[in-house]
C-alpha cells in the first residue's frame, strides 16, 4: 500500500508513519519541517495543507491518506484554526478526489461533541453542541462533517476520535502538566471526581491502522465516526498525581471550583482578545471545563466495526512513559 500521512512529524502522525513503515508499506509524510526522527526510507515533502497544488502533487498514486495535521491549541487566532483545520481538510479531501485516492482516515477529536457539561459513557450518536468554548473543537467539528459528507462514489472516509493521547514523546499533555507542576501553578479544577478517557500513543496508532484495513467503499466504517481510548476512563486528578508521584514530584495541593475557574477563564479571554495577546492565557473556559467535567465514551462501535482493542495496557504504558521521562532528564 502507498500511504501518505499529513502532520507526519507530529506525535500521532509520526507514530502512524512509523507503524506503516514497519508493516512494509510505502510511506510518504507531509509536514512543515524536516523530521530527523523518522526512518530515512520514509519520503518527506515539506509543505502546508493549506497549499492545494502541493497536496495534489504529493497525493498522486496513493492508496490511502491519513490526515493527522491540525492546529492543536487551546488559544489562538480564529483564522489560524479555520485555515488549517477546515480549509486544510477541505484541500485534503479535494486532492484525494482529484487523485482518486480510495481511502481517507481522518484524525478527529471527542471535543467535537463537547459543550461545557459532562459526557459519561456516551456513544457516537451524541450530537454536536450548539455552542463551543474554543475554536479548536468548533473547527474540528466542521472538518469532521466535511469528511463524513465526502464519503461516497468510490471514496471511503472514516473519522477517528482519540482522546488525550499520552505516552513517550508526547509534546502536549504531559509537558504541560510537568511545566505547571515545576512552576507551582498546577491547580485542581473542580472536586477532583471527574473521569476522562485517555489513549496511549500505540493504541491510537493501532486504531487508525485497523480502521484503514477495514475501510472501503460500502464497508462498515465508511462515512462513520469512532471514539477510541484505552478502554476504561481514569479519574483525571488521581492519574495526574500518579504521574507526579512516579517522577518524585509533590501531588497537586491546591484547588478551585469549576465556577471560579470558568469565570476567571472568561475574564482572561476577554483581556487577551482586547489586548491582542498571542500568548495562551493561564485559564480559559474550555480548559476549565476539560479539567473539571467528566468526558468518557464507549468504544463498542470501533470494536464491532473494525476489531479495535487496545494493544498496550495502562500499566505498561505508564512504565514506558516514566522510563522515557527519566531518560529525558538524564540527557
Amino acid at each position: 500500500m502507498r500511504a501518505l500521512v499529513t502532520g507526519g512529524g507530529g506525535f500521532l502522525g509520526s507514530g502512524i508513519a512509523k507503524a506503516l513503515h514497519e508493516k512494509q508499506h510505502d510511506v510518504t509524510v507531509v509536514g512543515r519541517r524536516r523530521y530527523s526522527h523518522l526512518p530515512k526510507e520514509i519520503k518527506l515533502f515539506q509543505g502546508d495543507v493549506r497549499d492545494f497544488d502541493f497536496l495534489c502533487k504529493t497525493m498522486a498514486g496513493m492508496d490511502a491518506v491519513f490526515h493527522a495535521a491540525a492546529f492543536i491549541k487551546i488559544w489562538g487566532r480564529s483564522e489560524d484554526f479555520y485555515s488549517i483545520n477546515v480549509d486544510g481538510t477541505r484541500n485534503v479531501i479535494k486532492a484525494c478526489l482529484i487523485n482518486k485516492v480510495p481511502k481517507l482516515i481522518f484524525t478527529s477529536s471527542p471535543s467535537v461533541v463537547f459543550g461545557s457539561s459532562s459526557l459519561e459513557g456516551v456513544d457516537e450518536t451524541v450530537p454536536y453542541p450548539k455552542n463551543y468554548l474554543s475554536e479548536y473543537p468548533r473547527t474540528k467539528a466542521i472538518a469532521e462533517r466535511l469528511v463524513i459528507e465526502a464519503n461516497g462514489r468510490g471514496f471511503a472516509t472514516v473519522s477517528i476520535r482519540p482522546h488525550l493521547i499520552w505516552g513517550p514523546g508526547d509534546p502536549h499533555l504531559i509537558p504541560r502538566l510537568l511545566e505547571k507542576a515545576e512552576q507551582g501553578r498546577l491547580v485542581q479544577v473542580g472536586r477532583g471526581e471527574n473521569k476522562v478517557d485517555i489513549i496511549y500513543i500505540d493504541n491510537a496508532v493501532h486504531a487508525h491502522l485497523k480502521a484503514c484495513d477495514a475501510l472501503g467503499f460500502g464497508k462498515r466504517p465508511a462515512g462513520k465516526v469512532y471514539f477510541v481510548s484505552d478502554g476504561d476512563p481514569v479519574n483525571l486528578w488521581q492519574w495526574i498525581n500518579e504521574v507526579l508521584k512516579k517522577i518524585n514530584r509533590p501531588p497537586v495541593a491546591r484547588s478551585i471550583s469549576y465556577r471560579t475557574a470558568f469565570r476567571w477563564g472568561h475574564f482572561l479571554e476577554k483581556i487577551y482578545s482586547l489586548g491582542n495577546i498571542k500568548k495562551e492565557p493561564p485559564m480559559t473556559r474550555f480548559l476549565a471545563a476539560q479539567l473539571a467535567t467528566s468526558h468518557y465514551f464507549t468504544i463498542s462501535r470501533a470494536k464491532k466495526d473494525f476489531g479495535y482493542e487496545p494493544v498496550v495496557n495502562p500499566e505498561k504504558g505508564m512504565d514506558e512513559l516514566i522510563q522515557s521521562l527519566a531518560n529525558h532528564r538524564e540527557c
